[in-house]
């Protein structure tokens, strides 16, 4: 799919006279899974809260199963500091004790969750919230950092599709909180890109949707590269133009095509309906990541 600016893809809606334009681009992904990655700004903003949660309706209604994994830090960082519990990072993880992980676990399965569940159910999707640790959804493993023990911090060790295609089949929008269960029946606190990323590629998704507060990968002026096949990605992470935090996004973009999933986009959640842009329009507004 060729894509330009997002300049171009506004022209592109004013302009469409009908809907036939947009068509082949709704039909094109009827009956296949999104997973989208759901934090940053977007989460936050109320306005855009709500705009995210009309266009998951949507994206429902013409026959796409999407399925929301959400974020957090900011809030549990809120909730530790109002309970006086110090938090370290380490390689970008938080360092999770097992009070923090208590604290993390009530925000993120807790408040976060049901907030976006009942948003989307607002405006008349019918979604359910849950953890990685309902129906066994999400089996974890103890990761270590650079210096050491992080605590309960885990990643994804198996992903079970089956829960999902269940409430598929129910008609239900899943919204995950990035919470995982281990072999011993321990919690684990997980990245949430990383768990978007196993979890689409585990149902085979046609896109991961990575919501960011950036425009999507910029080269090194500073333009945004709206088509990445993989080598490519490699290359411009190897020469240093993509760095920091975009670093272990794409690698959980790239980790997810090469296990099945078609596509990964990372594209900016503070654009107003750029879901619906990036994939019903010719254009598209973020970086797609593909196959080479």
């Amino acid at each position: 799919m060729t894509k330009t600016d997002f300049g171009e893809t506004k022209h592109w809606l004013r302009t469409a006279r009908t809907l036939t334009e947009a068509l082949p681009y709704m039909r094109r992904y009827s009956g296949k899974s999104f997973v989208v990655k759901y934090g940053g700004h977007a989460m936050v903003d109320d306005e855009l809260a709500a705009v995210f949660a009309r266009d998951i309706v949507l994206l429902k209604q013409v026959g796409i199963n999407p399925i929301v994994v959400h974020g957090g830090g900011p809030q549990i960082g809120q909730m530790l500091d109002r309970l006086n519990i110090k938090s370290a990072f380490v390689d970008g993880l938080r360092i999770t004790d097992a009070a923090t992980m208590e604290v993390v676990e009530m925000v993120l399965a807790g408040s976060i969750n049901k907030q976006i569940v009942s948003s989307i159910t607002a405006v008349g999707g019918n979604a359910v919230g849950l953890s990685g640790k309902d129906g066994g959804l999400i089996r974890a493993r103890r990761v270590r950092g650079s210096q050491g023990d992080l605590g309960f911090v885990g990643e994804p060790q198996h992903i079970d599709p089956q829960v999902l295609k269940a409430l598929e089949g129910a008609g239900m929008i899943p919204v995950i909180a990035p919470i995982g269960f281990g072999d011993a029946g321990e919690t684990y606190n997980i990245n949430a890109d990383t768990v978007a990323g196993a979890v689409a590629a585990a149902v085979k998704a046609a896109r991961l949707l990575m919501l960011t507060d950036v425009a999507g990968v910029l080269d090194a002026s500073g333009t945004l590269l709206p088509d990445l096949p993989l080598a490519q990605v490699r290359a411009l992470m190897r020469d240093g133009t993509i760095h920091g935090g975009m670093i272990p996004k794409l690698e959980t973009c790239i980790a997810a095509v090469e296990n099945g999933v078609e596509a990964a986009v990372i594209l900016d959640g503070r654009v107003p309906h750029g879901l619906l842009l990036e994939t019903f329009t010719p254009h598209g507004v973020g970086t797609l990541i593909h196959r080479d």
